[in-house]
């Protein structure tokens, strides 16, 4: 999903209200490729951010997945300018895990996205 024009309502979503776009990098590691199969091009990117309850973030996603569903990360999407507001993006999310550390816990995300723009990222890696 590239852009957020309309929300699937069977997906999943975990969205960051607040906040910057969240600080993707591409992942280019063996086991990825699996991720991204498919008929399209699509690159696999990670993220990590705080949170204050991710073991109920990663069993939302899956419980999508248990169910045929797609989860998404909705997120602001990147602007050069900070004050330039670009809307909203989405990616969906390919893999999740979190874990204590020393002030809180951090979500990792797995995303896939045909657009490397909504990442923030220059080029493919």
């Amino acid at each position: 999903m590239s852009g957020m024009q309309q929300k699937n309502s069977d997906a999943a979503y975990i969205t960051i209200v607040e906040g910057p776009p969240p600080d993707f990098s591409a992942v280019n590691k063996h086991w990825t490729a699996s991720l991204a199969e498919g008929a399209d091009w699509t690159l696999v990117a990670t993220c990590q951010m705080r949170t204050l309850d991710g073991q109920s973030l990663v069993d939302r996603c899956q419980s999508a997945w248990q169910e045929g569903r797609p989860a998404y990360l909705d997120y602001p999407r990147p602007a050069e300018d900070v004050v330039l507001s670009l809307g909203r993006a989405a990616a969906q999310i390919v893999a999740a895990r979190w874990e204590k550390v020393a002030d809180g816990q951090l979500l990792t995300l797995w995303v896939r996205s045909d657009k490397v723009e909504d990442l923030g990222l220059e080029d493919e890696p």
